[in-house]
């Protein structure tokens, strides 16, 4: 790492739900937690992976400072962690430490961590309270931000959850300092997607910092503060979108840009790929139906590939694979029916909706996209 970033003073963004509250942004927050806790909350089960053992125990230690009984619960790393098998092992750890309705769950980790940590208060005595500490550039922009929580089936992904908005949100950059490149890179998907259906300057910014971006960890104060404002942006997206819609009734399908095929590529690969690689190539493919169905300029559609690969992101998929990402697709939850949707562009800023495209539309998008198995390093975990 090379020079490290000013301190400056903590963002905060704002989301109204079902309760407000804030997704604070910025380094050194630890001290930020007790505050966000309050003074109701009396025990803390502390949710994290085994890597994140020190950040875990760190926070422990600090929260037993401030008078809080805190316990630490060990769950698998990534997909793994979605499980209902997780989910219980937390519910008993919870029912022996007799956690009550005015207690509360704090997750570090990534995305994973933060959706089943979600589920868990979510389940807990009908919902409990939940923080999230995300780690990860992808759990900052997405997963920790805007209440949605999940497991995973054998049948698809994310299939059973529920909508329970956390207490308080804190995106530690620190964190990014020492996040694998790939992990950072596929967490650019996610920004550039809130870019392409709601802010342009975020498409921009990562077009300007490309090359600096796909060389992380290696950064400078200036990049340093690229890569603040981006989480800021993407951060503010999501808060004005989930504010309006928390249960997906109407405007909160434009979130999920890319992710209809992102999530059948993801199962079919048994979550062998980054989710945000699969989102990548998903916002390609929904751009290229776009397109075929007389919606959006070749230009978008050329800005989308040249955007993803700046950065190193996959943007084709394996051409054999069409048949079974269908079936995936069909059982997807944002289908209806038999109808399939998907979220679409008709200009930077402007999303709608495609519902039950001709059948003809998606062979030729997929033909689009469709290549050998990529390499890129980012598409695994």
């Amino acid at each position: 790492m090379s020079d490290q970033p000013q301190t400056q003073p903590p963002a905060r963004v704002r989301v109204t739900a079902e309760r407000t509250y804030d997704v604070v942004i910025g380094r050194q927050l630890l001290g930020e937690l007790p505050g966000l806790l309050g003074t109701s909350v009396r025990k803390v089960l502390i949710v994290h992976t085994e890597a994140l053992e020190a950040s875990a125990a760190a926070v422990r230690e600090d929260l037993l400072a401030q008078g809080y009984e805190a316990l630490l619960a060990v769950i698998p790393d990534a997909e793994g962690a979605k499980s209902i098998d997780v989910v219980a092992f937390c519910w008993q750890v919870l029912g022996q430490s007799d956690f009550t309705r005015s207690d509360a769950i704090v997750s570090i980790g990534g995305g994973a961590t933060t959706d089943v940590a979600g589920f868990i208060a979510a389940t807990w005595l009908r919902g409990i309270q939940v923080f999230h500490i995300p780690t990860t550039l992808l759990a900052m922009v997405d997963a920790a931000v805007g209440g949605k929580t999940g497991i995973n089936t054998a049948e698809g992904k994310n299939l059973v959850g529920s909508f329970h908005s956390p207490s308080g949100v804190l995106c530690d950059l620190v964190a990014l300092e020492t996040l694998p490149r790939w992990d950072f890179v596929a967490g650019l998907a996610e920004i550039i997607k809130t870019g392409f259906i709601a802010d342009p300057l975020i498409l921009d910014l990562v077009e300007a910092n490309a090359a600096a971006l796909q060389a992380w960890p290696v950064a400078d104060d200036h990049l340093w503060a690229v890569v603040r404002e981006l989480v800021e942006r993407s951060v503010a997206v999501k808060a004005r979108v989930v504010s309006e819609d928390l249960k997906e009734a109407s405007l909160r399908e434009i979130l999920n840009y890319g992710h209809t095929l992102a999530h059948a590529i993801e199962q079919v690969e048994r979550y062998a790929w980054r989710h945000g690689a699969a989102v990548s190539v998903g916002m390609v493919f929904a751009a290229e139906l776009a397109r075929l169905a007389g919606r959006l300029d070749d230009s978008v559609v050329d800005r989308h590939r040249s955007i993803l690969m700046s950065v190193g992101l996959p943007v084709t998929y394996r051409g054999d694979r069409w048949e079974q990402l269908l079936s995936v697709m069909r059982r997807d939850k944002k289908s209806r029916g038999d109808l399939l949707r998907f979220v679409v562009l008709e200009a930077v800023g402007k999303p709608a909706r495609l519902e039950g495209p001709d059948p003809t539309l998606l062979v030729a998008a997929y033909a689009e996209i469709s290549a050998d198995a990529p390499t890129s390093r980012v598409v695994s975990l």
